[in-house]
């Protein structure tokens, strides 16, 4: 499927204000589950310098900064990205010490995936959640991911909050609800009292053809040897296959952030707006348009 996505944020401040540098993770990733078929930044009052890298967990970002004081800041990103995994089940777990649970990763593999194993102020009650599922899928890896995640999809109530840290998976579950974000972040947890490695995504989905309208999204996914990363979403209760786009993931959530960044100003309140739409579009060979995934524009708002 071919998608593409208009994404503006503004944010307006109550009085004059210097902007600290601005990380954005805007541009999404582009490898064998979706390709980056163009993608152009617009930013508005224009940095006074911008550079591009690849942060510690491979995630591509954009450093902005700014002088003199400011009223607003908009960042207005489109791409267009095809989508490429239609079957999120087209794998074979290599390493027999993944089949069942709890798993145990070779050596090499493990150090590696540390950040990704690691429980921060673990949960007891995401521990028993994660115990009862997997028993009710006879110790099978892949039957518990795909349990867990329609399990917590079924019996926990969505809720939406635009801004703010995911809560932890202890709060999640004595709410009885959360947003995706949340969601996620249980799932993790879930994962890596078995276990298994788990990372945060940040990305967007496709909620229906005749909804082109959309929100920031966030799933989880998780490593099997053969199979590599491998994307479930507790917030719809399925697998990730080519309804979603991924922009960055981390193994904590604030390594996958989509904009990061603060600003000083004495008595100084900001407000945040968002308009974001996603939506099926024809392929470059029907459009006839060039690729231009490689350049970054920027354009003065």
């Amino acid at each position: 499927m071919y998608f593409e996505i208009r994404h503006t944020t503004r944010y307006t401040y109550s009085g004059p204000v210097s902007l600290e540098p601005t990380l954005v993770r805007l541009r999404p990733r582009s490898d064998c589950t979706q390709r980056l078929l163009d993608f152009s930044l617009t930013v508005g009052p224009p940095p006074a310098g911008r550079c591009e890298g690849i942060g510690l967990e491979g995630n591509t970002a954009i450093t902005l900064w700014f002088t003199g004081h400011v009223n607003r800041l908009t960042l207005e990103s489109r791409a267009v990205v095809e989508t490429l995994r239609t079957n999120p089940f087209d794998f074979l777990v290599a390493d027999p010490g993944l089949l069942s649970l709890p798993v145990q990763y070779p050596d090499p593999v493990a150090q590696s995936l540390a950040p990704h194993l690691r429980r921060t102020g673990e949960s007891h009650a995401s521990e028993s959640l994660a115990s009862r599922v997997a028993s009710e899928a006879g110790g099978d890896t892949v039957h518990f991911l795909v349990a867990l995640t329609e399990h917590i999809a079924s019996s926990l109530r969505k809720e939406r909050r635009p801004e703010g840290m995911p809560l932890s998976p202890a709060q999640t579950l004595a709410r009885g609800k959360g947003a995706c974000r949340d969601l996620a972040v249980l799932f993790m947890d879930c994962c890596r009292s078995q276990g298994l490695a788990a990372r945060f995504v940040s990305g967007y989905e496709e909620i229906g053809v005749d909804e082109p309208r959309s929100e920031l999204h966030a799933w989880a996914e998780v490593f099997l040897t053969g199979a590599g990363w491998r994307g479930f979403d507790p917030n719809e209760g399925l697998a990730v296959a080519d309804r979603h786009v991924a922009l960055a993931a981390a193994s904590d959530p604030a390594g996958a952030t989509p904009i990061e960044g603060t600003f000083r100003g004495d008595g100084v309140t900001s407000a945040l707006e968002t308009d974001l739409t996603v939506k099926r579009v024809d392929g470059p060979e029907d459009r006839d348009e060039p690729n231009r995934a490689g350049g970054l524009e920027r354009r003065e708002s």
